[in-house]
């Protein structure tokens, strides 16, 4: 739970700087948005393609390349802006995808869904973004109406991803939070302080259940290869936080590799789907991995001086 509350921190990173990655408003058809230049500036801040280090220098430079790269935005965006309306239907479809027959597992199940309380909806946004810049070579022409034919269809195909991903992220919170024994979650009290820790488990495994069947629906053995393995690394992390020793507690390296499993691989792991789904190369797919893993690098870097305490007073607890 210690870097996943760092979460409730991103604000203070500027989100045009953020996505500024991702997101260039000079890109026009013919130039890919999601530029080499830019995955290759961040993944080189945290240690190389190949094995990312996640050293505090490595997270400092990333904090200044953060800041850095607003330059090479021309025109200042806000981001969550330009997929505002995705983000409607994406809620409104996770709505309708989490229904029971059962009315108080439905009315669980939908606890985080609902409106007022759906959370930044940060992983959608990063996904449809992704999305979005690696749809870029399928805008060239192509025979009346069948471009915009596969255009939509693929859209819609990346948007399950970022539902998919959605129902994962809160089924593992719902999850977490029995664990953890907490009673506020979003500004309201937890589903398990409300409702009771049997109801939360089982409103957890039934979106773990609707997830599954939505990524089933995409008919991609790769696909859904790797989202299975994202929920096998939810266990392990959550797996390793509870079994901690006091000198694993203040191990970066063991810190950083509880936190991809607990959270990157969600993230990576998606961005990683929407590349294969949009027909992207290996290369491509990989360098979008690696994006949503770097994605990480900037949260630790937010949530350290929180995080340094947190560890403190729960080792003097000890």
């Amino acid at each position: 739970m210690l870097f996943s509350r760092g979460f409730s921190r991103i604000s203070a990173i500027p989100r045009k700087s953020l996505f500024g990655f991702i997101l260039s408003r000079s890109a026009g058809p013919s130039q890919s948005a999601f530029s080499n230049q830019y995955v290759h500036s961040t993944i080189k801040v945290c240690g190389g393609r190949g094995t990312p280090s996640w050293s505090l220098p490595s997270l400092l430079g990333l904090g200044r390349q953060i800041h850095q790269s607003s330059s090479v935005i021309e025109e200042e965006l806000d981001p969550f802006s330009l997929v505002a309306d995705e983000l409607s239907l994406v809620a409104n479809r996770l709505r309708a995808m989490v229904v029971a027959e059962v009315p108080k597992l439905a009315s669980a199940a939908e606890y985080f869904f609902k409106l007022g309380v759906e959370g930044k909806r940060f992983r959608p946004t990063v996904l449809l973004l992704m999305a979005t810049a690696l749809n870029v070579h399928l805008l060239e022409p192509a025979a009346a109406g069948v471009g915009d034919f596969l255009t939509t269809e693929l859209r819609t195909r990346q948007q399950s991803i970022a539902e998919i991903t959605e129902m994962i992220h809160v089924a593992s919170l719902l999850h977490d939070d029995v664990l953890d024994d907490a009673d506020k979650r979003r500004g309201i009290g937890s589903l398990n302080a409300v409702m009771g820790n049997k109801l939360a488990v089982l409103a957890g495994d039934f979106l773990l259940s609707r997830a599954c069947v939505a990524l089933a629906a995409l008919k991609n053995t790769e696909v859904v290869s790797l989202i299975a393995t994202v929920v096998e690394n939810l266990v392990i992390g959550e797996t390793m936080q509870m079994n901690a020793s006091s000198e694993q507690l203040f191990s970066m390296e063991y810190y950083m590799q509880k936190t991809y499993y607990k959270t990157a691989s969600l993230i990576s792991n998606s961005c990683k789907a929407i590349a294969l789904l949009a027909g992207q190369t290996t290369e491509v797919a990989m360098l979008a991995f690696e994006y949503g893993k770097n994605l990480v690098c900037i949260l630790v870097y937010v949530s350290l001086p929180s995080t340094h305490h947190k560890l403190q007073d729960l080792h003097a607890s000890r």
